[in-house]
């Protein structure tokens, strides 16, 4: 039913505004427990399950789930439309049920739902896709959902810092848009300007193929010494992109994800021996 669904993406909205650990736009957590860090999902329910498995958060009081890009992917309706709401509402439904820590941060294919602008995806325009599902699935009620899965977009923080200064987001400002960049975005509100091209959401969540140069400015910048990101494509699951820069995907068969023990303190090769294939979780 379309209310039982805005229901969800309400209290999901909530949620993130709720956050103990959220500070203006970042998460900030602290030295106790641990992190499982995802790449991109983009629809795969089976990895998302693996994740939820791994994690296993009810007996594990203080570890915390860091997720990114669920939508526009995976599963199509008979009309070739994009399912991938469907695992949206049960990421809702996960960060509603541990509002503390399971943290969902922006992505850019949410900007682009967020303000209905094109993104592209294997030859499909996204939005579009995801929106003629909807339509479908939902009917006279579509346009309602639809808004309430752009607020809960909207909502989510656009990156996650822990103490031992590994800072994740979905990407970080290409190096032609460094000087475009606000970084007071990550303490007051957000704005729908904010998401739309060159506002400082959208650099943060579409910058591809940092130079070393950038990657060491954004660090002094965001008090970091070692990035994890989402955003870029990596067939074997994960890459190390520079000196200070890991890359995760988690949405497909080759994905991966990051266990991170937030009291202590890593270099990237480090980092690195704490990647766990997704495949390997039963």
């Amino acid at each position: 039913m379309p209310q039982t669904v805005i229901d969800l993406l309400k209290q999901g909205t909530e949620a993130n505004g709720a956050d103990k650990f959220r500070r203006g736009n970042l998460i900030c957590l602290p030295a106790g427990g641990d992190v499982i860090v995802t790449g991109d999902l983009h629809g795969h329910r089976r990895n998302f399950e693996r994740i939820v498995t791994f994690a296993d958060l009810a007996n594990h009081p203080d570890r915390h789930v860091i997720l990114q890009e669920i939508i526009h992917g995976g599963p199509e309706d008979s009309e070739g439309g994009c399912l991938s709401y469907r695992l949206l509402f049960d990421v809702v439904r996960y960060k509603v049920s541990f509002p503390d820590r399971v943290h969902v941060i922006m992505g850019n294919h949410d900007t682009a739902f967020i303000n209905n602008s094109e993104v592209m995806k294997e030859g499909r325009e996204m939005n579009r896709a995801m929106r003629a599902a909807l339509e479908r699935e939902f009917r006279q009620g579509a346009g309602e959902v639809e808004l309430a899965v752009r607020q809960f977009l909207f909502s989510q923080p656009l990156a996650v810092r822990c103490d031992n200064r590994i800072w994740m987001s979905h990407s970080l400002p290409g190096d032609r848009f460094i000087e475009k960049f606000d970084l007071g975005i990550l303490r007051r509100p957000l704005k729908v300007n904010d998401v739309v091209r060159p506002g400082s959401a959208y650099l943060l969540t579409w910058g591809r193929k940092h130079s070393q140069v950038l990657l060491d400015k954004m660090a002094e910048l965001l008090d970091s010494d070692i990035f994890v990101l989402g955003h870029q494509p990596q067939e074997q699951g994960w890459s190390q992109a520079g000196r200070n820069l890991i890359i995760l995907a988690s949405n497909h068969d080759h994905g991966c994800l990051l266990s991170i023990d937030p009291g202590k303190s890593y270099t990237v090769e480090r980092l690195i021996e704490s990647i766990v294939p997704l495949a390997s979780v039963a």
